[in-house]
């Protein structure tokens, strides 16, 4: 008996060490390891390097002192926002050296410059077809002065007009909005735009795949661009040549390269998926399976999306356009009249209220998903309802939020229950006490992760999409929404958000001042530095 206990405790031991190697040696062979090691190494010999050049002469440090004192002012004096100029010159101060180095790196750049003036070519050359209907832009006037100024403020500094005659269905999971997908994509006739950050080879990304590539052969026009980084360890490397031979068109944004450089934080984050014109697709949901609940991550995974058809949904096409032309590099000029949302759908459409899709980039200096959030909840009377996975918010928008609640307004905000990145989840509940303090309703998900970007307010006014309340997606990513007002979709998404509270936990301000103080110390730190995260 002694004998048996002890031999399986011994293959216990063995076991464990088994499946410890096994990780080992995954994590060894896995592309993101030599990205992180030729990082890594990056890192060192820079320190290195800055360490020899202040020791080698005491002239050459005193010019760095004081090219370090001039850094520190010249951002001072940036039109950026304060908790960026913050963060960088705490790191800047207290690693002199190092940390000026860090900031040439990271703090500017020449691609980024380039991209931003292809961009504006690419837009100019499409401008005209992005005029807007007068009679729209008058019949809101009359119809709400606030809601219209919310609707110009995103025609003026995103450039998409605001559209009408679009119908609207919103989907609360992924497992409710993939059939539909799959659905409309059988129906392509004439031209399917893909775009999104992530893609994961699995239930979801086969299915869709097939259909791609039986399309493709077909005729039809099959484009697809995923994130460089937000495929780094879901695709192959060099993917896009395997889908180039079965028919489809495929670029890669802004492919990630084991360089320190601010250009790899610019991430292509939208999700859009565009079928004939007059179709379309956008929210939270990446091509994966965790998306749909096929594949189990971090439980229960809360997502929404919505699809437009109708007028609408042109706004969408041109935005696909303008990146792919963007990332492909091409320099003939886009018919763009060739993909109206008419061509494809001689009849006329239908749909309830004003819809008004729109991107924001990190390419000028206008925060254009932060001020569409702030516009709703700054003009909101009776509530604003958030969904965000992360609540890392800078200071206007944690002004907006208590000043609404202090106001009166009911201001909840739903976050997840069980997270993906702890450190992540860790500060986003920093921010919770001051917002409770301030009379903000706050819950977390509890059976997995919440990953919808939503709000609605009063009945009335309603965005999904892509932007999470952090600085990456709001500052740093290229990002999608659906400013919707008085469409039917409207009460669906608030109905969504007030069921989902069943399965939520209120979140109290004894939970934030009884948390051990190890715990809170490092929410301090993170808050410091989080627009740097």
């Amino acid at each position: 008996m002694i004998y048996k206990e002890k031999n399986e405790g011994i293959k216990k031991k063995q076991s464990i060490l088994m499946q410890f190697l096994s990780k080992v040696i995954k994590i060894c062979f896995n592309r993101i390891f030599y990205v992180g090691l030729a990082l890594f190494v990056q890192l060192v010999w820079i320190f290195l390097m800055a360490a020899k050049f202040v020791g080698y002469s005491r002239y050459i440090s005193m010019a760095m002192e004081v090219g370090t004192i001039l850094v520190v002012l010249w951002i001072v004096n940036k039109k950026i926002n304060p908790s960026y100029k913050l963060a960088w010159t705490m790191v800047i101060l207290c690693i002199p050296v190092f940390g000026l180095l860090l900031y040439l790196l990271f703090g500017q750049s020449r691609i980024a410059a380039v991209m931003e003036e292809n961009f504006e070519k690419i837009f100019e050359e499409s401008r005209e077809y992005l005029a807007e209907n007068e009679e729209t832009r008058k019949s809101l006037e009359e119809e709400n002065p606030s809601a219209a100024n919310q609707s110009a403020y995103i025609r003026d500094y995103s450039g998409y007009p605001l559209g009408k005659n679009t119908a609207a269905e919103y989907f609360q999971v992924g497992d409710d909005m993939f059939p539909v997908l799959v659905k409309e994509l059988e129906q392509a006739e004439h031209y399917i735009f893909i775009e999104y950050f992530i893609i994961n080879d699995g239930v979801m990304w086969q299915t869709i795949l097939k259909i791609l590539e039986r399309k493709a052969a077909q005729g039809v026009d099959v484009r697809l661009m995923y994130d460089g980084f937000g495929c780094l360890t879901t695709l192959p490397n060099k993917y896009y040549e395997e889908l180039r031979k079965k028919g489809i068109k495929c670029v890669v944004f802004n492919p990630f390269r084991p360089l320190l450089n601010i250009i790899q934080n610019n991430r292509d984050h939208r999700k859009l998926c565009i079928i004939d014109g007059h179709t379309g697709f956008t929210g939270g949901i990446n091509l994966a399976d965790e998306y749909i609940n096929q594949r189990k991550r971090f439980g229960h995974w809360k997502d929404t999306a919505i699809m437009l058809k109708g007028e609408a949904v042109w706004n969408m096409t041109a935005m696909f356009l303008h990146m792919w032309q963007v990332v492909n590099r091409t320099r003939e000029k886009c018919p763009y009249d060739a993909y109206f949302p008419h061509n494809y759908h001689p009849d006329p459409f239908e749909g309830s209220g004003y819809v008004q899709p729109f991107c924001d980039t990190p390419l000028d200096h206008e925060i254009v998903g932060e001020n569409v959030y702030l516009n709703i909840i700054n003009r909101a009377k009776r509530y604003v309802y958030i969904c965000t996975p992360y609540l890392i918010i800078d200071n206007e928008m944690m002004t907006a939020l208590c000043l609404a609640a202090k106001s009166g307004v009911d201001v909840r905000i739903m976050t997840p229950g069980i997270p993906d990145k702890k450190m992540v989840f860790l500060l986003t509940q920093s921010y919770y006490e001051q917002l409770l303090e301030a009379g903000v309703k706050i819950y977390e998900y509890q059976p997995g992760f919440l990953h919808a970007k939503s709000f609605v307010c009063d009945d009335e006014v309603g965005v999904v999409g892509t932007i999470n309340l952090d600085y990456r997606s709001l500052y740093l990513h290229f990002e999608d929404g659906v400013w919707l007002y008085k469409n039917e979709v409207i009460d669906d998404i608030k109905k969504d958000f007030i069921e989902t509270l069943d399965y939520c936990n209120p979140i109290s301000l004894s939970f934030c001042r009884e948390r051990p103080v190890p715990v809170r110390a490092m929410q301090s730190v993170l808050r410091l530095f989080a627009p740097m995260l």
